[in-house]
């Protein structure tokens, strides 16, 4: 009689690699981390103390690394095997004395259609947002033509990219003149006349 039901175990098992599988891809305050290895190690405890089809090992030690690949490579045939093969072992590990598998086929469906669904769709748009560029890459700014809003003698304002922005320049420049932005230093932008830039051109 095994001590931790396998049903239980089964549940814990799929949910402490869903839990790995999260804070693999968003690390932060590590109470993910924390769950998934306590689902992790509650569901060993129910493998070692039930009858084991040790099989279904083969299915779950690639999980993780299908993870990377996916992560690496975006094809989604590596995704698939991580969700195929997760469902398989997970289902295939818990062996009954007077049965091959002990988990509840009902509950296996149950289970797989939810992971299916969750790690699909999670994963895809953790990996989007990762990979993601900034919404505002403070560098994209130079070399953008922007206009003066006030007289700018050393120092001044200018509308650029839909802002305004405080800004120097080693050249007196008119008020509502075309200034093209050359570097950025914080919040201050080094600008130069546009009329003069093309005059040196």
């Amino acid at each position: 009689m095994p001590i931790l039901d396998p049903n239980l175990a089964y549940v814990l098992l799929v949910g402490g690699f869903i839990l790995s599988v999260l804070a693999l891809l968003t690390p932060g305050t590590g109470v993910v981390e924390i769950g998934g290895l306590f689902a992790l190690v509650l569901a060993g405890y129910g493998i070692i103390s039930s009858p084991t089809n040790y099989w279904a090992l083969v299915f779950l030690i690639p999980v993780l690394p299908f993870l990377f690949l996916y992560r690496k490579s975006k094809k989604n045939y590596w995704l698939v095997l991580l969700i195929l093969f997760l469902n398989i072992g997970s289902f295939a590990i818990f062996k009954s004395e007077d049965q091959y598998f002990s988990v509840s086929p009902v509950l296996a469906i149950i289970v797989t259609i939810i992971d299916t669904i969750l790690l699909w769709f999670v994963i895809k748009k953790l990996i989007e947002a990762i990979d993601q560029k900034p919404a505002f890459d403070p560098q994209s700014i130079i070399g953008k033509i922007g206009e003066a809003r006030t007289r700018i003698s050393g120092e001044g304002t200018v509308y650029v990219d839909g802002e305004e922005w405080s800004a120097r320049s080693s050249q007196v420049i008119p008020k509502e003149a075309k200034i093209r932005v050359i570097n950025k230093n914080g919040l201050i932008l080094d600008v130069l006349l546009l009329e003069q830039e093309e005059e040196g051109v």
